[in-house]
């Protein structure tokens, strides 16, 4: 079940989710507009290893703008930071993004239950295209989840990206056992 523009709210209310900074213009229906970071990375070598610690060149967005380029993966960041307590979280790209020809993420759409943080967009693009800090650039939409939760993702000792950073963070795929 997809939770309602009230249902949200009463979340919110009960600090069973964190949206920070939080717009009610942002608040649609059943889902709350996130906006893309200052900041962008690109992975600096051109052949990636899952095996070993990819690093990435950040850098931030000009004020101008920035063309993203087809073929190119950037990793971009929301705005926001968020945590999610009792619910599922998922990304979504908004349509008017899509329709610009630019996915924001190729396969890390849903959150866990105890994600506290921002979120790390894997972005790609079909056309060359500027975009700009500040823009709307995806839609958080959260699940009713069924049961108690024993293991929260920001307790979980094995849990990768829980260090708190307004900035894109690279694949820690590194770090598991392969």
């Amino acid at each position: 079940m997809i939770l309602s523009d009230k249902a949200i709210l009463n979340c919110i209310a009960q600090g069973e989710i964190v949206i920070e900074p939080f717009d009610r213009a942002c608040l649609g229906s059943n889902s709350y507009d996130v906006h893309l970071g200052a900041s962008l990375a690109v992975y600096e070598a051109e052949v990636l290893d899952a095996r070993k610690h990819n690093s990435v060149r950040r850098f931030e967005i000009p004020e101008e703008g920035y063309v993203l380029q087809p073929g190119q993966l950037y990793l971009g960041v929301t705005q926001e930071y968020t945590e999610t307590h009792k619910q599922v979280p998922f990304l979504e790209g908004k349509s008017s993004v899509g329709r610009l020809g630019i996915d924001i993420h190729a396969t890390a759409g849903k959150g866990d239950v105890g994600f506290c943080n921002y979120w790390t967009l894997e972005i790609s693009c079909s056309l060359p295209v500027r975009v700009y800090a500040g823009m709307p650039i995806g839609q958080l939409i959260y699940f009713a989840l069924d049961g108690e939760v024993e293991n929260r993702y920001n307790k979980k000792q094995n849990a990768k990206y829980v260090e708190k950073t307004p900035y894109p963070v690279e694949s820690m795929m590194w770090k598991n056992k392969f």
